[in-house]
């Protein structure tokens, strides 16, 4: 044991004199229980430092478990469900979504693995199709996905999973939790989700606050291989999602056919002060032909764009340019 901690110490102090920084890792975890957990990082949290997530494993972090099929039956997309059009539209629509998370389009795209789904008003399918982009791409074999519950103001990603509420977010960026504590693997293998947390009300503060750069900072850089989304309020019924915007390297608008105007659109269009990619979806749209693989497909041009489909529970959409003035 102690030859152990010697060569322990004396790798410390070999790292300390190559000047790699060691953080200070605050808990009640003794000498012997230390060798068998993993050390987190630590970072700057209102004055604290609080420990981020050690991975897409998250030793740390609950397992919770999907049921897979309840979800299939409501329309939610499923790791091992039979291909169907829903699927291959998700397909389609995450294709340039990931190209642009990985650098691999025309341009680099700053923090382009942080993807924000958003809407104009409630109500739009923005959470049905956070949870099926984000279960489109865990299906992926070389990424992993996170997705977050950053509409703090009205949660549902754990409610459509059917996860009772916990801490999450909100409780991180107040230096009330630590990301492993909060963080849900779930059974889906490359999937974990990050809670909204316990509701607050300054949520916008806490969301523009320094804890919360530094966190999105670290989530779009920590692994090479991890996409990060965040279902966002609607937004123009609320502040906080055009304080998220501006961290984003991706943000798709879900607009609902037949139902949202084109001045909303073009409204929710304004409110965003910087992103360097903008996309629309189209959701719940009406198509006359039969269903099935092989029809409804989509189609892409440009940088950072893509044309595809999304399925409400009941109807299809595609996705289209924002940049294009016009809704999908």
């Amino acid at each position: 044991m102690n030859s152990l901690i010697e060569q322990a110490a004396l790798r410390l102090e070999q790292l300390r004199q190559a000047g790699i920084t060691l953080p200070d890792i605050e808990g009640d975890v003794s000498t012997a229980e230390a060798p068998s957990k993993p050390i987190a990082s630590a970072m700057p949290v209102s004055g604290r430092r609080v420990a981020v997530d050690p991975g897409a494993q998250g030793h740390l972090s609950r397992r919770v478990e999907l049921d897979l099929v309840a979800l299939e039956a409501a329309g939610i997309l499923t790791p091992h469900a039979p291909r169907s059009a829903m699927a291959d539209e998700y397909r389609v629509i995450k294709r340039p979504l990931i190209s642009n998370a990985l650098n691999r389009g025309a341009a680099v795209v700053v923090h382009g693995n942080l993807i924000m789904i958003t809407s104009a008003l409630a109500g739009e399918g923005k959470t049905y199709s956070s949870v099926n982009l984000a279960m489109s791409i865990a299906s992926e074999l070389d990424h992993t996905v996170m997705l977050v519950d950053a509409d703090v103001a009205r949660p549902s990603v754990l409610k459509l999973l059917g996860l009772p509420p916990g801490p999450g977010l909100l409780d991180v960026l107040e230096g009330k939790a630590d990301v492993p504590s909060v963080l849900l693997r779930t059974n889906v293998d490359k999937l974990t989700i990050l809670p909204s947390g316990t509701p607050h009300a300054r949520a916008t503060e806490l969301l523009a606050s320094d804890a919360m750069t530094s966190l999105l900072e670290d989530l779009a850089t920590r692994y090479s291989d991890r996409i990060v989304i965040f279902d966002s309020p609607p937004l123009l019924l609320t502040t906080e999602s055009r304080v998220l915007a501006t961290h984003m390297g991706q943000i798709v608008i879900v607009v609902n056919a037949g139902r949202t105007s084109q001045s909303d659109v073009m409204h929710a269009l304004s409110t965003i002060e910087s992103c360097p990619v903008r996309m629309m979806m189209l959701n719940k749209a009406r198509t006359d032909g039969p269903a099935g693989y092989g029809y409804g497909y989509g189609y892409g041009y440009g940088y950072g764009y893509g044309y595809g489909k999304s399925e409400g529970a009941d109807s299809a959409g595609a996705a289209a340019p924002a940049e294009s003035g016009k809704p999908a």
